[in-house]
């Protein structure tokens, strides 16, 4: 065995306790999917006022992203 295929083995042997964590607080929607009531409201701000006049908006969105699982 080569030394990258040897680090290569390495490597993946430590992976799956990461992968068993991650899958734990893995988002069960996709981010686009998530929080349509905030973001429909973010969004209809944001064009109407301008990204600097909506941070309520902004930040409620993100307190739902993250709320779903999303590291936001």
């Amino acid at each position: 065995m080569s030394g990258l295929q040897a680090q290569e083995s390495a490597c993946s042997l430590s992976q799956p306790s990461k992968d068993v964590a991650a899958t734990e607080t893995k988002p069960k929607k996709r981010i686009c999917c998530a929080c349509p009531d905030t973001k429909k409201l973010r969004d209809e701000c944001i064009v109407e006022n301008g990204e600097s006049a909506c941070t309520k908006w902004i930040e409620a969105h993100l307190m739902c992203l993250r709320s779903e699982g999303f590291k936001v």
